[in-house]
């Protein structure tokens, strides 16, 4: 999962890019709103985490600047403000969920697996393609019941091909959504780690589509 984390405090967006990256989830940070906007129109997220104070304008204008260009990402809004009109302001601009200060990280964690599940028209926590089950909350996987034992990695690879079934997802976005910046795969590294999962899940839950990249295959639709 991709995370754009929008926030010009420092010190906190910091500490809580450290934590979402502890968790497995891919975090870049902009303090600004020019430089958020310049991302969301040129990169790729799942999900964004966006303050409203910014030194450059209100989020809410920036965020209803990038619905009326069609940028339909889920927007988290985190703020300090707790008026109910800040928060209907911030709802009507597109938000998806709001979040006031101080906050948890589980919760921002917890309600942005839920914003990008259901971006993906899934409601229940646990996402099943044939007998391998995700469970986004508690971050488990089971193969006909059984745990599955996997790496970081191996999860975040599974979880965004679960997240997608059953739309093929080509390499270039597993790169963009599944690995670092600075660590950017080339196709034979995933083709690697893509055969290690297809040991532990079997060797047919993941398709390979030649010349365009990776499907989940669970004979019919997730549930």
């Amino acid at each position: 999962m991709k995370i754009l984390l929008v926030e010009d405090d420092a010190a906190l967006a910091q500490g809580l890019a450290g934590s979402l990256r502890d968790a497995g989830l891919l975090v870049e940070v902009a303090g600004e709103g020019r430089t958020a906007d310049f991302l969301v129109s040129t990169e790729r997220y799942d999900a964004v985490v966006l303050d409203l104070g910014l030194p450059d304008g209100n989020g809410t204008q920036w965020l209803a600047g990038w619905r009326e260009r069609g940028i339909d990402l889920p927007v988290l809004i985190l703020t300090a403000r707790e008026r109910w009109s800040d928060k209907a302001a911030g709802f009507s601009a597109g938000a998806d969920d709001y979040v006031t200060k101080p906050f948890e990280t589980a919760e921002i964690l917890f309600r942005l697996r839920a914003l990008v599940r259901r971006s993906h028209g899934h409601a229940h926590p646990v996402i099943t393609v044939g007998d391998i089950a995700l469970d986004t909350h508690a971050g488990h996987v089971t193969r006909s019941g059984m745990p599955v034992s996997l790496t970081a990695q191996e999860f975040r690879l599974l979880s965004h091909l679960i997240h997608a079934a059953p739309r093929i997802v080509s390499r270039t976005e597993l790169s963009e959504h599944v690995y670092d910046g600075d660590q950017e795969p080339d196709s034979n590294v995933i083709d690697v780690q893509v055969s290690r999962l297809r040991r532990k899940l079997g060797a047919q839950a993941i398709e390979t589509i030649r010349g365009q990249g990776y499907r989940m295959n669970g004979h019919g639709e997730p549930s």
